[in-house]
């Protein structure tokens, strides 16, 4: 259950991250609501898998999917660029968290 709250946290960084590019530096009232509650919601998630997945790799992870799913939402949903170091970057921070979740098992 831990795990799968983690995921669910990481996913709503990048709802926030996404939302609050959309608000344009909360001038906008529903991208910056959306903003607002899913940065609460991915904390609260965040603490609740944090009482079973030690600090560092709940962190680490929580980081990672929100890095990787906001470079993924920057290129799919707003037409930025993927150039192969980009991409390089992106692969390498998914191994880290790969070995991190092992790690943390």
């Amino acid at each position: 259950m831990a795990w799968l709250c983690l995921i669910f946290a990481g996913a709503l960084e990048v709802v926030w991250a996404y939302t609050m590019k959309q608000s344009h530096g909360f001038s906008r009232l529903i991208p910056s609501l959306v903003t607002l509650v899913a940065m609460v919601g991915s904390l609260w998630l965040l603490a609740i898998a944090m009482r079973t997945i030690p600090l560092g790799t709940a962190y680490t992870i929580w980081t990672g999917i929100g890095a990787v799913g906001a470079f993924l939402a920057g290129i799919f949903l707003l037409s930025e660029p993927a150039s192969a170091t980009r991409v390089v970057a992106a692969v390498l921070i998914v191994s880290g968290l790969i070995l991190m979740g092992l790690s943390g098992s």
